[in-house]
């Protein structure tokens, strides 16, 4: 079987994300329940247990579950299908093994994970080209100034069925390419994210600790369009996907820029239970290792820093 703090990072995965990854449309926590004929939203999300419910044929459960029922698929599949489309890694047990029930050889045998190729990538981003979704979202929607763009090196393109998705590249401290997340461009579109086998999309936008002077703050942001908004505020900042991908080679990197710099760490958590989750990790890291982690609240209204920064630029 699955180890158990593995499964434990698939049901920790925030459930309305996961929703979203499958293609239901959220709004205000609620979607069109896929397993009845639904006609006005009866699916709930409950964000603090990070659950749904439907109040009309009682489906109910956790990430796993919804994964399960959605795509009918068994419990280890729904796993694997769980750390691909959300870059969680977790180990497979092998296909024939006592833990995956009986059936015929299929696609889901597990395979080496070949490395990252990142000669295969790295040309992209030599002369980034941003297609008009991409404008239209990094600019009309987000309104991020255009020297953050060029120092995150963002890119775009379209696959072959032409769904348009920005190219965001993750670098080493040293510059080196690690990692690749691709995110797709049309709202709602399935998968939200892609990501380059052997891919590396842990924490976002490090060369910036090149350039922090000594006592310098550093913002600790949720995922890539936050840093962006920070980073277009001013500030010099770095994103952390999540909490279950927080690694503890993620928690030495804060702990060395604390002993080496006197680093104090800032943080505006989202206003939702991941953000919290991250928050609390960060807590937990903070008092073992002894770095100094100032919270920000963000105002009413405003589900994470991006919000807060579009409400200051149209202010």
């Amino acid at each position: 079987m699955l180890d158990k703090f593995d499964i434990q990072k698939l049901q920790d995965l925030p459930i309305e994300q996961v929703a979203e990854a499958l293609g239901l449309q959220v709004s205000h926590h609620k979607a069109l329940c896929p397993f009845h004929a639904d006609k006005h939203p009866s699916l709930t999300f409950h964000r603090g247990r990070n659950r749904y419910r439907c109040f009309v044929c009682d489906a109910r459960g956790g990430t796993i579950d919804l994964v399960m029922k959605y795509l009918n698929k068994n419990f280890l599949e729904a796993c694997k299908w769980l750390s691909e489309e959300h870059s969680v890694v977790i180990t497979v047990p092998p296909l024939g093994s006592a833990a995956w029930p009986v059936q015929e050889p299929s696609t889901l045998t597990p395979q080496p994970e070949k490395p990252f190729d990142a000669s295969r990538y790295a040309r992209f981003f030599e002369r980034p080209w941003l297609s008009p979704e991409a404008r239209k979202f990094l600019y009309d929607e987000r309104h991020l100034d255009t020297r953050v763009i060029r120092w995150c090196m963002l890119t775009s393109w379209r696959d072959k069925q032409g769904v348009p998705w920005l190219q965001i590249p993750y670098y080493s401290r040293d510059g080196k390419l690690i990692g690749i997340q691709n995110r797709n461009l049309i709202k709602g579109g399935s998968p939200r994210f892609r990501f380059p086998q052997g891919a590396s999309c842990s924490i976002y936008n490090l060369p910036v600790l090149n350039l922090l002077k000594p006592g310098e703050p550093l913002f600790l942001t949720e995922g890539c369009s936050d840093c962006w908004s920070m980073l277009s505020s001013g500030h010099k900042a770095i994103a952390i996907p999540s909490a279950t991908l927080l690694s503890k080679k993620d928690i030495e990197i804060l702990s060395t820029l604390h002993s080496q710099l006197s680093t104090v760490f800032h943080i505006f958590p989202d206003q939702d239970a991941a953000g919290e989750q991250l928050y609390n990790r960060l807590v937990e890291a903070s008092i073992h290792h002894g770095f100094t982690l100032v919270r920000h609240q963000l105002p009413m209204g405003c589900k994470d820093f991006s919000d807060f920064y579009l409400l200051n630029v149209k202010c």
